[in-house]
């Protein structure tokens, strides 16, 4: 039913693509995500969660239809349905049927709820694709509750200090989940234009998300001291923080797990908590689908693959524009981490 190829995953009866890398007639996006829904395309299918955030990157001019999830649609008689991915706000799996055969295609997914997005929901099919971001043994999230309980402690402290603190948060998906659990009666949280941006479009959707825009034009007078500012990681280190005046700068990803990189991102603090899941949330998650035959893409998608022919999977590596993978071994670093 499915054929791997150098514009990504192709639904053969169907014809059309799953998160296409190039240009093609019909994609299905799993979600909003710029590695994922990628411009160009002449028509785009997708939930109808991830529309105005795809219309706001790709522009209001794209061609895309949106469905609920769990509501079947068919194409050329393919059966095709979307089912809570877990790893963002609109972020989903595709279930495809076609002469009783069932795939899934995970696109990025968590199995953690993490109060804002759709939770993942768990998809029984015959062959499944899956990420492997951080499909090493090495990589286990601790609970979501005990990572912001440390992300609170550490604002609190510097407020109590006088500090301000400034994490990066991509746009998509880290500031909301951040912005929604952090204790908002330490003090005043502030998000850069890039996040309030997203977060304008959110809250039209429903989605309750306090304001704390910074204004360029008020930088130089307002008064951070003892606030959290959210802002993308192009932000930190740049002239745009220096105007904080005392602040220090924290990471929140899962890539703060590995030692190397922590030391890279230069930052006082890295907190680990990601948007993808562990190794046992990969397992988990590939347990539940029942599944024979299993596809492994992103990261360490040749290590995780071999552990599950150990485990007597039937697996084997698909490869991508966004494999992850690095000559050092290291794997490179995900934009939606």
């Amino acid at each position: 039913m499915v054929r791997f190829t150098d514009k990504g995953i192709y639904c053969i009866p169907g014809d059309f693509y799953i998160d296409p890398w190039r240009r093609v007639d019909k994609a299905v996006i799993t979600h909003a995500h710029s590695d994922h829904a990628r411009s160009g395309h002449s028509q785009y299918i997708t939930v109808k969660e991830s529309i105005p955030i795809m219309k706001f990157r790709l522009g209001s001019f794209i061609k895309v239809c949106g469905y609920s999830y769990g509501e079947s649609f068919t194409i050329r008689g393919v059966k095709v349905s979307f089912h809570p991915a877990g790893h963002i706000i609109g972020s989903a799996q595709v279930r495809l049927e076609y002469k009783g055969e069932i795939w899934v295609v995970s696109g990025d997914y968590k199995l953690e709820n993490d109060g804002i997005s759709e939770p993942f929901e768990p998809v029984k099919c015959h062959t499944f694709i899956t990420e492997s971001t951080f499909g090493l043994p090495i990589f286990r999230w601790q609970p979501q509750q005990n990572v912001i309980s440390d992300i609170n402690q550490w604002w609190k402290s510097n407020a109590e200090n006088g500090i301000v603190s400034v994490i990066a948060a991509y746009s998509l998906g880290k500031a909301q989940r951040l912005l929604y659990n952090l204790d908002l009666s330490i003090g005043q949280i502030y998000t850069h234009a890039a996040i309030e941006n997203i977060h304008n479009i959110l809250r039209l959707q429903g989605y309750k998300l306090v304001e704390g825009h910074i204004s360029e034009n008020k930088l130089k007078t307002q008064n951070f001291t003892g606030s959290l500012v959210l802002a993308p990681p192009a932000a930190i280190g740049s002239a745009w923080t220096e105007k904080f005046g005392i602040f220090e700068e924290a990471t929140v990803s899962g890539w703060m797990a590995v030692k190397s990189i922590r030391k890279k991102r230069n930052a006082t603090r890295g907190f680990v908590l990601s948007d993808h899941a562990d190794w046992e949330g990969l397992n988990s998650a590939i347990q539940f689908t029942g599944a024979d035959k299993i596809y492994v893409t992103h990261g360490y998608s040749e290590i995780y693959a071999k552990f599950l022919r150990e485990e007597r999977y039937d697996a084997d590596v698909v490869k991508t524009e966004f494999s992850g993978d690095d000559e050092s071994g290291l794997i490179s670093e995900r934009m939606d981490e």
